[in-house]
């Protein structure tokens, strides 16, 4: 995969949604070509897998990373909060999201979906930015391991690169 293809982006605590200050979200441009979403995730033991779309609204997990893969369709996903920044993917895309940041689905087409999946298939939380959830996500979220395995290219992939705390 060509280094343009792939794209790192940082997102900063928003005062709502955490985010992470030590992992940038990974977007893989075109990595699923010829390639089933599902079965490539459990070879490098990210499973846990689910199929559907995105939620409308700002949320995020406190507790593990998760990637989506785009298998059909194409969307606008606002990633970061309020703040953060919109960007389109389409079949074939894949986003690995660190733990804490927030995600929203803004518009897809008729046919979007959706495959995700977690590291090591952990059980995954669902928080919404509430000023209840601060104390117990901050934790959460600075504990959550480094995956052993980039979930598309297992484990030289550029998510074992980049996902290193300062």
């Amino acid at each position: 995969m060509k280094k343009e293809m792939i794209k790192t982006l940082y997102f900063g605590d928003d005062g709502k949604i955490p985010n992470n200050a030590f992992y940038p979200l990974i977007l893989y441009r075109a990595a699923l070509e010829n390639h089933d979403a599902m079965a490539l995730f459990n070879k490098s033991n990210w499973t846990n897998a689910w199929q559907n779309g995105v939620f409308p609204y700002h949320h995020y997990h406190s507790n593990t990373h998760e990637v989506l893969a785009i298998v059909k369709g194409e969307a606008s996903i606002t990633f970061g909060g309020e703040k953060g920044e919109t960007i389109r993917v389409e079949e074939g895309d894949v986003v690995v999201i660190p733990a804490g940041v927030g995600h929203k689905r803004e518009q897809a087409s008729s046919d979007f979906l959706v495959v995700g999946a977690y590291p090591d298939g952990r059980d995954h939380d669902l928080r919404t930015g509430e000023p209840n959830e601060r104390p117990t996500v901050l934790e959460n979220i600075q504990n959550v391991p480094v995956p052993k395995f980039d979930p598309v290219f297992g484990v030289d992939g550029p998510l074992k690169k980049s996902w290193t705390k300062q």
